[in-house]
């Protein structure tokens, strides 16, 4: 196992943590009131995270697999081009 991946897999785990705990939130709250918006946002911002902590973990996967002697540098725009 590489250094990295626990730190993304304890991210990813901590975002849906946060995501589920929001989307409860959202549901206890009126559809029209301000914090009903600004759980929406929250929740679409982990959505936005988890994308990238979870393409960055495939990423590490599979440099892991291949066996690249190089460590893999993450580069954002990278995953902007996949979606």
């Amino acid at each position: 196992m590489f250094l990295s991946s626990g730190i993304t897999e304890k991210g990813i785990a901590r975002l849906l943590e946060l995501s589920a705990d929001a989307h409860i939130a959202r549901r206890q709250s009126t559809s029209d009131s301000p914090a009903y918006h600004k759980l929406t946002g929250m929740i679409s911002a982990y959505g936005k995270a988890l994308t990238l902590l979870t393409a960055l973990h495939q990423r590490e996967e599979f440099y892991w697999i291949v066996g690249s002697p190089e460590r893999p540098t993450f580069h954002p725009e990278s995953v902007l081009a996949l979606g």
